[in-house]
């Protein structure tokens, strides 16, 4: 039987980032993933960067292709009633966002902990952890054809909303709480220059629209969409043209056509489960918490919870207390509700819920509000930049 202090079970950002950051520390860890390293590798997802996301990056040693091709963005923009309006992160707050893909920081954890000759098993097969609420906590895998078993101290689940970490805890330990919304995003990439150097949110009677990138030459577009359609119903040029529709004139004016690369429809949701430990087993990242991506959240929310338990396991294997620990959940819950919040006001005001003009007009009184008050908009960019620690 194997054995490691600290069973990692997920490869993506947040199984890695606690990883990398535990090896610095002189904690060994030992990380399982399902998928393929080309998978994982590949996967497309958000790149807003919060600053404290930014510098916990930093502190894992992996700024220096980040900080060469990340986008610094100092403001976004809200587009409603025909007009844009530019929310002025830095001015308000003091900080501002950087754009990097959540495939490129996969990459570069990768190759940190590659390099570093970490213990990164891919392709693991009937991952299963037990015996949690003891003091030996055990997984066992399937690999290359064998069956294998490793002790260790803690478990961290970092494996997602189908991970199978939460999914083994006792029935009825957890508390769930979920929001599921009525429409989903269709999401396009393109090798086209993208139509403006920061970010535009719109809102607009046909629905949500979002203008993002992922470098100066590769965009990301959104349209709000229903939850049954299909791919095949949106050829590239269908895309393009509704989202022309949902912006402000001069901006879909502006935007520069090409064929996909890659094109999905995601379903949008809220979903919260506490506690997020139960014995020696630490819920993190997706496998605790989803949020929808109007807020841009998501990697920002598992890196939160990253820095909370990699500081308390350091603690504990320095200096024997548990204090941080015990805490872990309290403190990464309290981030993660905040979170929630913020992208479900935005996704809120932002959205197309119903065919009431009723409605439509509350949103549009909303951001009106917005942008002729100060203390509002700065509330708005709290929140966006990510919150202190």
């Amino acid at each position: 039987m194997d054995r490691t202090q600290v069973a990692i079970i997920g490869a993506g950002p947040s199984g890695l980032l606690l990883s990398q950051l535990l090896y610095l520390n002189g904690i060994d860890s030992v990380v399982l993933e399902r998928q393929s390293r080309e998978y994982v590798a590949g996967r497309i997802r958000a790149g807003v960067l919060e600053q404290g996301t930014v510098e916990l990056l930093l502190k894992a040693k992996l700024g220096p292709r980040m900080l060469a091709e990340r986008l610094v963005h100092d403001g976004v923009s809200l587009a409603f009633a025909g007009r844009t309006m530019r929310v002025d992160l830095k001015g308000l707050t003091g900080s501002a966002v950087s754009v990097y893909g959540q495939t490129e920081v996969t990459k570069d954890l990768i190759e940190a902990r590659t390099a570093a000759g970490a213990n990164l098993i891919f392709d693991a097969a009937e991952v299963a952890v037990a015996e949690f609420d003891s003091v030996h906590p055990q997984v066992r895998y399937r690999h290359n054809g064998r069956t294998h078993e490793l002790t260790c101290d803690f478990i961290a689940g970092c494996d997602g909303y189908h991970g199978i970490c939460r999914q083994s805890i006792p029935q009825g330990a957890l508390q769930t709480f979920e929001r599921n919304y009525p429409f989903g995003w269709l999401g396009i990439l393109a090798d086209v220059p993208p139509v403006s150097h920061e970010l535009i949110y719109s809102n607009h009677a046909r629905g949500f629209a979002l203008c993002s990138m992922r470098s100066l030459t590769r965009s990301r577009y959104y349209v709000q969409c229903g939850l049954d359609e299909k791919l095949e119903a949106w050829p590239d040029t269908r895309f393009w043209d509704e989202l022309r529709l949902r912006l402000p004139d001069e901006v879909g004016a502006a935007v520069i056509t090409g064929p996909s690369i890659e094109k999905s429809i995601a379903p949008l949701r809220s979903f919260v489960v506490e506690p997020l430990r139960f014995g020696q087993l630490f819920l993190v990242g997706d496998a605790a918490h989803i949020v929808p991506p109007t807020g841009a959240k998501g990697l920002n929310l598992a890196a939160a919870d990253v820095r909370v338990l990699y500081q308390a396991l350091v603690e504990y294997y320095r200096t024997s207390r548990s204090d941080l620990l015990e805490r872990y959940s309290e403190m990464a819950l309290r981030r993660a509700w905040l979170a929630v919040r913020f992208s479900w006001w935005f996704t809120s005001i932002m959205h197309k819920f119903s065919d009431d003009p009723f409605n439509h007009r509350l949103q549009l009184a909303e951001l009106d509000y917005l942008s002729s008050s100060t203390p509002a908009l700065t509330s708005l960019a709290e929140n966006y930049v990510g919150l202190p620690f």
